[in-house]
């Protein structure tokens, strides 16, 4: 197989109409097999106000009960997922919509209660690799909303991890790139500054960043992610906008062994 490329795309291109059409048609044209995971945006959370459910967050992560369970089931693997893969129709791309419960391709654990019980929320235990690449194989790109399952439960995954270990499972016999299209340039020294971008992170200043304060809240789990798969044989690892990685007009960050 070709290089593989997984990219994973946040809730700030598709709670943007313009921005997710731009990105799905720079996506379409991505030469070589591709997965294409993402997570749910502000849909979720509006959705859940609308119908009168309190949407509860903790350092950024969604507290799932059963009544929250049930809205992003429809919001993510329904609406949001299947509008993906209709627009990559459109485009020529053959895209299949899938959770980790279509063909058992992500299997994943509940996660246990310590301090903060998070819920209906799971942690991936097997990523069947031989299943996705079966798609592939046919010509198809699989597009991941973020749901797993445990023997028949639904579970909210984050995103930014199903994209890791599918890119991590995948490299084990393949040359794998993953990309984190996010709302910043990559990764900045100065929150701020857009220009300030650090071109390359390995995992010894990847602490220093993290001991100084430059790395925290949201980009902590991101990052994590992103060191874990370049020290588990992941050839390439970015993290910034889309244009930056595909069309070479911004810059940013690749992150290293």
């Amino acid at each position: 197989m070709e290089t593989l490329k997984v990219i994973k795309i946040g809730g700030h291109i598709i709670d943007n109409p313009k921005a997710l059409d731009k990105f799905l048609d720079t996506f379409s044209k991505i030469e070589g097999p591709k997965i294409l995971v993402h997570g749910g945006g502000k849909i979720a959370s509006e959705l859940a106000k609308k119908m009168g459910v309190p949407v509860k967050m903790n350092e950024g992560r969604r507290i799932t009960d059963e009544p929250t369970l049930n809205i992003i089931t429809m919001v993510y693997a329904g609406k949001i997922n299947k509008m993906i893969v209709a627009k990559l129709q459109s485009k020529q791309c053959n895209a299949i919509g899938l959770t980790g419960a279509d063909g058992n391709t992500i299997e994943a654990t509940k996660r246990p209660v310590n301090t903060i019980d998070y819920g209906y929320v799971g942690d991936i235990s097997k990523v069947n690799i031989d299943t996705i690449k079966e798609f592939i194989d046919t010509g198809k790109t699989p597009v991941f909303c973020a749901i797993t399952h445990e023997k028949g439960q639904l579970l909210n995954t984050n995103a930014d991890t199903i994209a890791s270990e599918i890119a991590i499972g995948f490299a084990k016999k393949h040359n794998v790139e993953l990309y984190y299209c996010f709302e910043k340039s990559g990764v900045l020294k100065d929150i701020n500054d857009q220009t300030s971008v650090i071109k390359k992170i390995d995992t010894v200043s990847y602490q220093k960043l993290v001991n100084n304060g430059i790395v925290a809240d949201g980009m902590l789990p991101k990052l994590n992610n992103c060191i874990n798969a370049v020290n588990q044989k992941v050839n390439k690892v970015c993290i910034g906008k889309s244009e930056g990685f595909f069309n070479e007009k911004e810059g940013y960050t690749t992150i290293i062994k």
